[in-house]
């Protein structure tokens, strides 16, 4: 018997546009925290039906992507259904139980970045480290949080993991929000200092269990302190 050829599926105009307006939100052309062109625009721009773009938008806010704020507009709310997820699951989770995290994530990531830094890893995560060491001396917390959360983010990156890295990411939005209320004594800030330049050498030095170790101490120094707070 002759072999049946399958049927073709053509995805519906709707399910086009969810994966268009995706698309958008993925690359950054609509980044987290903007409001998006209103439904009436996105159906001139698009040539199709408003009952479409209300059946993608809706898509999309289920997903996570979007948020509909009554009166106010629609707005980019992740840039990805994984940052969705582990956005919610980090604002329910404890403050250690995300630290804890942190510290699995950044010491395994720390060794990969040891062993397949480039160097324009090195430039960039020294340039950071600078930077981090002037905003630490104008004691602006909010600053010093946002800095630390860039260096870190640039350590994952450099271990070449684009999963990992997305992930870290978006933890990393939850643990700067704690960091950015930890009052750093004197002693303890020049510790963090100490250890992050340290990590950076471990790296240049392509050093993994020296990286590993490091990191370690970094989020165990930050849990320290956090708790003290309380």
């Amino acid at each position: 018997m002759k072999n049946l050829p399958a049927p073709r599926r053509v995805a519906s105009l709707s399910a086009q546009l969810v994966d268009t307006l995706r698309e958008q939100i993925a690359s950054g052309a609509w980044p987290v925290g903007m409001r998006i062109p209103p439904e009436h625009d996105l159906v001139k721009q698009l040539g199709v039906g408003r009952t479409t773009v209300r059946e993608a938008l809706g898509a999309l806010v289920h997903l996570g992507l979007l948020e509909a704020r009554k009166g106010d507009g629609t707005y980019v709310r992740a840039s990805s259904e994984m940052q969705s997820v582990l956005m919610r699951r980090a604002e329910t989770s404890r403050g250690r139980d995300v630290l804890e995290l942190r510290a699995v994530l950044e010491e395994y990531a720390s060794g990969l970045a040891a062993l397949r830094r480039t160097e324009d890893d090195l430039i960039r995560l020294r340039y950071l480290l600078d930077e981090a060491e002037a905003t630490a001396d104008s004691q602006e917390m909010a600053a010093m949080a946002e800095v630390d959360t860039r260096f870190h983010q640039a350590v994952v990156s450099a271990g070449g993991n684009t999963l990992l890295t997305e992930m870290y990411d978006v933890l990393s939005i939850a643990v700067t929000e704690q960091i950015c209320g930890t009052l750093w004594p004197s002693a303890t800030a020049t510790e963090h200092t100490l250890l992050h330049r340290r990590l950076v050498e471990a790296i240049a030095a392509q050093d993994e269990v020296g990286a590993r170790y490091c990191a370690a101490e970094i989020v165990k120094l930050t849990e320290t302190a956090t708790e003290r707070q309380k």
